[in-house]
C-alpha cells in the first residue's frame, strides 16, 4: 500500500512531478525492478512512483545528508524565521560546518533545510571554495517543517547515495530514470559543477545500462544529438514552466530519452 500523498520537502530547481503521468505507465510495467534515480534532486517523482525499492542518488552530498538524516527522524531545533540577519548568520555557520568537514550532520541537515526554504528562489548553489552562496529570497511567508516523521518511514525503505554517475553500482534489471542538470549556463548546484563531459558520460554510462533507462534533458540541440548517437528513442514534451537563477518561468522543451 503506497503512503499517502507527500510534497518534497525541499524547494527545488527543476522538479519533475508534472512528467510522473509520461513515466507512470512505463513504470508500473516494470514494477517489481528497482527504482534508481542517479540525480534524485527533490525526490518529486519518486515521491509521486513509491516504488517498494530505490536507489536514490545526487553528488549533492548536503541533499543526500539531509535525507538520511531524515531517515532517522530528523526534528528542526534550529531558529527558523524568514527573516535576513538570521539567514545569513545560519548561512555562515553552514559554510562554517563545512569548511570543518562537519557539515554532513544533523546540524547541517537542520541548517540545509532552513536555507533551502528560505533563499532565493529555492536554489541550491556553490561556490569554488564549496561554500553555499544563494542570496536571501524574496518570500512574504514560509511555512516551515519541524519534523519529518510522515516521511521517515517511506526514506527507510530507501538507499540514499552521493556517488558519481560512473560509480553507481546498478543492477541488471534497475529501472533508471535519470534528470541530470539542464544543459545550460547554471549548472552550479554541488561544489563540482555538471559541464558538457558530464552530460556525455551520464548518456555513455546509462546507454550501456541492459535495464530499462528514462532520461529528461532541456532539449537543445547538442542534447538530442548525443542521445540519438546513443540509440535513445526520443520524444518531446513542453515543460510548464522553468525555474533558474533569474526567476525565468518560461517553458522549455524537453526531451525524453528512451532505451530498452
Amino acid at each position: 500500500m503506497s503512503t499517502p500523498f507527500l510534497k518534497p520537502p525541499l524547494k527545488w530547481a527543476g522538479g519533475k512531478r508534472w512528467l510522473v503521468s509520461h513515466l507512470k505507465s512505463i513504470w508500473e510495467s516494470n514494477g517489481t525492478c528497482r527504482y534508481v534515480e542517479p540525480f534524485c534532486g527533490g525526490l518529486s517523482v519518486v515521491l509521486a512512483l513509491q516504488p517498494k525499492h530505490a536507489l536514490l542518488n545526487d553528488v549533492n552530498s548536503h541533499l543526500i545528508n539531509f535525507y538520511r538524516q531524515v531517515q532517522n527522524g530528523l526534528r528542526m531545533r534550529v531558529q527558523m524565521r524568514n527573516d535576513e540577519a538570521l539567514f545569513y548568520r545560519h548561512r555562515q555557520r553552514f559554510n562554517r560546518l563545512i569548511r570543518k568537514g562537519k557539515a554532513h550532520s544533523e546540524e547541517g541537515a537542520q541548517l540545509f533545510y532552513y536555507l533551502n526554504r528560505t533563499c532565493f528562489n529555492g536554489l541550491c548553489r556553490f561556490n569554488k571554495s564549496g561554500d553555499f552562496n544563494v542570496p536571501f529570497g524574496t518570500y512574504s511567508a514560509i511555512n516551515y517543517a519541524k519534523d519529518f516523521s510522515n516521511y521517515a518511514s517511506l526514506f527507510r525503505q530507501w538507499e540514499f547515495s552521493s556517488k558519481d554517475i560512473e560509480t553507481l553500482e546498478l543492477e541488471d534489471d534497475d529501472f533508471v530514470y535519470a534528470d541530470p542538470p539542464y544543459d545550460v549556463e547554471f549548472t552550479t548546484y554541488s561544489a563540482g559543477g555538471f559541464s558538457w563531459d558530464d552530460q556525455v558520460r551520464t548518456a555513455k554510462r546509462l546507454a550501456a545500462h541492459p535495464g530499462p533507462v528514462m532520461i529528461s534533458n532541456q532539449a537543445t540541440e547538442r542534447i538530442i544529438e548525443l542521445y540519438e548517437d546513443f540509440g535513445f528513442e526520443l520524444s518531446y514534451l513542453d515543460a510548464p514552466r522553468r525555474i533558474s537563477c533569474t526567476g525565468d518561468r518560461t517553458a522549455a522543451r524537453e526531451v525524453l530519452a528512451i532505451k530498452n
